[in-house]
């Protein structure tokens, strides 16, 4: 395939960025993405053009690192995959590509199509954890009973890889599905009822101080989700948030 890319070209945080179009040929449908993005690099290279800086790190779905918008979609037109998940073969030979980095004010472009998503880092420090007593009398955890439906619910949630897609597709840059993902996979589980008041609190608090914006119920980040997180989990939260703060 001959393919014409118009890819975002920023040098830091603090300049202007822009398009730039980049002619690609013989690209094989088999490639994935990433794949498509280092042979333009290594043409970018061959003729002393400072290559394209994207993250990426597992190429298997399962770090949520390759963070790009491929034509207004985050990850691309593909559904329930990551852009490095996502193959050439999704596009025809003539089509124009447009790539940028995720959008958002609590995302900051580092360079290109790389930006600083550690705002999601500060939100799971904020409270994404349960306390455990090591002192020696450690309940084995596999003794804790706990019914299917809720240890099903829990691995879903868990499912979050902390990509952005969510972010980047909302409308408002709103992160409640992810910050609910990791509220809901512990809340749901007994280990995680001891902090469960502190840990809904102080995340939607932190997250409210990265700058995310509000939910309005649009439904884009469930269906941008490359695991399919599903919006239970936002109702969810808002019940916790809401329970929360009626025990002060």
């Amino acid at each position: 395939m001959n393919l014409t890319l118009k890819v975002w070209r920023q040098p830091n945080t603090d300049s202007q960025g822009n398009f730039e179009t980049y002619q690609l040929a013989d690209v094989s449908p088999d490639m994935s993405f990433l794949e498509m993005m280092d042979v333009l690099n290594e043409q970018l290279m061959s003729q002393g053009i400072d290559p394209i800086a994207f993250d990426h790190d597992c190429r298997e779905g399962i770090c949520g690192m390759c963070s790009m918008f491929i034509n207004g979609e985050a990850h691309g037109p593909d559904r329930l995959v990551t852009t490095c998940q996502l193959h050439m073969r999704k596009f025809k030979d003539g089509d124009t590509i447009t790539i940028e980095p995720f959008r958002a004010n609590a995302f900051p472009v580092i360079k290109d199509l790389a930006v600083d998503r550690s705002a999601f880092d500060r939100v799971q420090q904020a409270g994404g954890f349960v306390s455990v007593n090591t002192s020696g009398n450690t309940q084995d955890a596999n003794a804790i009973p706990i019914e299917k439906k809720d240890a099903d619910r829990a691995f879903d949630a868990a499912t979050c890889i902390g990509c952005g897609a969510c972010v980047a597709t909302c409308k408002n840059a709103s992160a409640m599905l992810f910050v609910s993902a990791k509220v809901s996979q512990y809340a749901l589980l007994p280990q995680g009822k001891v902090e469960a008041t502190d840990r809904v609190l102080n995340m939607v608090k932190q997250m409210d101080e990265e700058g995310f914006g509000n939910c309005t119920n649009t439904g884009a980040c469930e269906v941008e989700c490359p695991k399919g997180i599903s919006l239970e989990n936002i109702a969810r939260m808002n019940r916790e948030y809401l329970a929360a703060s009626l025990k002060g």
